[in-house]
């Protein structure tokens, strides 16, 4: 959730930290902090402030922190409420700096211990215990990077650090287990992240920190260790995507932004992934071939969106595959007894390639039978990518909007070519690959189409913005992008918002509908639609107000109680991507009408690496 940055120059690295902070705050956070090390007075100083990263750009600019060796933060509370004593970074003994990411579960009984030996606290965190005790071992004999070393080998949990020491300030020392650390490597100055968004503006190479490992920061050198404390190499890494990814251009917000980028984040996906009539199961990875060859059944595991992607996935893959496909989400699959099918191949979905859940359930998944293991994922150096057997990457470039919209269209885009490769498998006929790829060619075009419904979207979001509460419906593969339409609006415009398939309507939501209700329908001209139509007019018949997207073909007309907005005509198989659209507008201008921040919602953040 949180982030962290941290820097080694031989100029003043505040300003870096800083704007560090700035990149990471699509992550979500309550506080922020920053320590440097001052040579000139031989100290560390440290400045924390509640609320956004502008409160604490304000207190830097009225007493600077001048140096360079430093460390910054922006926390998302899981112990202690958000204040200013309990945000990033801790200290200890005036001498010893930490930053972390993540939760350690034993840090009551570690407390305890400390507190007997006489620690003082100042905090309700976790990480204040990872400060005293890198503490106690420097005051017990050992150099900086034996404290750190011992100190990790006492933490359960998860963590990413960044650990300054006062009498050793020629180098920062970083580990990780559980959480996403990268080191960026310049000249003559190295960093530490928890994401290489965070030092785009001074580097694009970097190393991608495996579970386990420490490593230490200098000027000119970069030395990791594995959990055994021996030296490892890994490969310096160029960042994929551009300098300007964080910029929001043109637009108010990021999620707008992002919102318009679909139809080139589409033409991304497929770029190198498919010939002129079929998919090039290369793409997926060396051994793609001679695994899909044994896949019998897929399980698919995601959390939030990327677990309504995968809902969607479930209905190709049982329709084109013929073969079972179960979905569920990671934080629930993990804590319960499971049964892999014989011949299951293991999917994850996930943007950020760091959710906690979704990774600790590939763990699990390893050693429960299953027959190999793909990720659907946008960062090319997550934990993810690095631990499954296959993996096929999104490209959707950096998302910095909380509420994902490029994010969940490529991942259903990645999904479909997924299918369309184990369909091949089981009989899918040659000439309906070629036909899905050449509609999957022509997708963006209709994605552009449905963005010009923007306007007529921002007119009827106007009849949402005194509303506290809404019920999306849909029917077979429309049901979950109904889920992701529900989503979004609750993220983002804080409405009260929630799916239903629509058939399930007179099992209980029906009595909740009347005029405050708002019901959004997706209704797009398929084997469903006649049956969507009968539940529409219960609807009717109630006194509530629909709002329907169709297409021309659905024959859904204008009247009482009744409004629609027409979407191009394409291919059944692609509409849960197509119909994905007016349901981000709609949700996105119902947010700015209500005033709520767009980007960075209340009490949610971009990437969830803690349970």
């Amino acid at each position: 959730m949180c982030g962290i940055v941290g820097a080694i120059a031989r100029r003043d690295v505040s300003a870096i930290l800083l704007e560090g902070l700035k990149r990471l705050e699509y992550r979500g956070y309550d506080s922020a902090g920053m320590a440097v090390y001052n040579a000139d007075q031989s100290q560390i100083g440290c400045t924390r402030r509640p609320g956004k990263v502008a409160e604490l750009e304000k207190a830097l600019q009225q007493a600077p922190l001048v140096g360079a060796l430093g460390i910054a933060h922006t926390r998302w509370a899981t112990h202690g409420k958000p204040e200013k004593r309990n945000a990033h970074p801790h200290r200890a003994g005036d001498r010893v700096a930490v930053v972390h990411n993540g939760i350690i579960e034993n840090f009551e009984i570690l407390k305890s211990e400390l507190e007997a030996e006489g620690s003082e606290f100042k905090s309700d965190t976790d990480t204040e215990v990872i400060a005293h005790l890198v503490y106690r071992e420097l005051n017990q004999g050992c150099d900086f990077s034996s404290a750190v070393f011992n100190t990790i080998a006492k933490l359960e949990g998860a963590y990413a650090l960044a650990i300054m020491d006062r009498q050793d300030p020629e180098r920062l020392m970083a580990a990780r287990m559980g959480s996403p650390l990268v080191i960026g490597v310049g000249i003559g100055e190295n960093f530490i992240a928890s994401d290489p968004l965070a030092m785009l503006q001074v580097t694009d190479q970097f190393i991608y920190l495996d579970e386990g490992e420490l490593a230490e920061v200098s000027l000119d050198q970069i030395q990791v260790y594995d959990a055994q404390r021996q030296p490892v190499s890994h490969d310096i890494l160029r960042f994929e995507h551009g300098h300007d990814a964080t910029d929001k251009g043109e637009y108010r917000h990021y999620m707008m932004k992002e919102i318009f980028e679909q139809p080139d984040v589409v033409r991304s996906v497929l770029e190198g992934r498919i010939s002129s009539d079929k998919v090039l199961e290369q793409a997926f990875g060396a051994e793609a071939g001679t695994i899909f060859d044994q896949v019998k059944a897929v399980q698919i595991i995601a959390c939030g969106t990327s677990y309504h992607a995968g809902l969607v996935a479930k209905y190709w893959i049982e329709e084109l595959v013929g073969i079972s496909c179960q979905v569920e989400v990671a934080s629930e699959y993990r804590y319960r007894k499971t049964v892999a099918l014989p011949g299951s191949l293991f999917v994850t979905i996930s943007q950020s390639g760091e959710t906690a859940d979704t990774l600790a359930a590939l763990r699990e998944a390893k050693d429960n039978g299953f027959l190999s293991c793909l990720t659907i994922c946008n960062v090319p150096g997550s934990s993810l990518v690095r631990e499954s057997d296959l993996a096929l990457m999104t490209k959707a470039g950096p998302e910095i909007g909380v509420a994902s919209t490029k994010a969940f269209t490529s991942q259903l885009v990645a999904l479909l070519l997924t299918t369309l490769v184990l369909g091949r498998r089981t009989g899918l006929d040659s000439s309906i690959e070629s036909n899905l790829v050449k509609q999957l060619r022509a997708l963006p075009e209709l994605l552009e189409q449905a963005l010009e419904l923007d306007q007529p979207i921002q007119k009827l979001s106007e009849q949402f913005a005194e509303k506290h509460h809404s019920l999306f419906l849909g029917r077979g593969s429309m049901y979950p992008v109904a889920m992701e339409g529900a989503l979004k609006l609750k993220e983002i415009s804080y409405i009260h918002a929630e799916a239903y398939p629509a058939g399930e309507l007179k099992h209980g939501p029906l009595a909740l509908v009347d005029r405050e209700m708002p019901v959004i329908v997706v209704a797009p001209n398929n084997s469903m639609l006649e049956k969507l139509k009968a539940n529409m007019q219960e609807v009717r018949a109630r006194g509530g107000e629909l709002f329907v997207f169709a297409d021309q073909d659905a024959f859904v007309e204008n009247g009482e109680g009744l409004q629609t907005l027409e979407l191009p005509l394409c291919d059944s198989v692609l509409e849960p991507i197509l119909y994905t659209i007016p349901l981000q507008l709609l949700s996105y201008h119902v947010a700015v009408l209500k005033g709520t921040d767009v980007d960075q919602p209340r009490n949610l953040a971009k990437s969830v690496t803690v349970e």
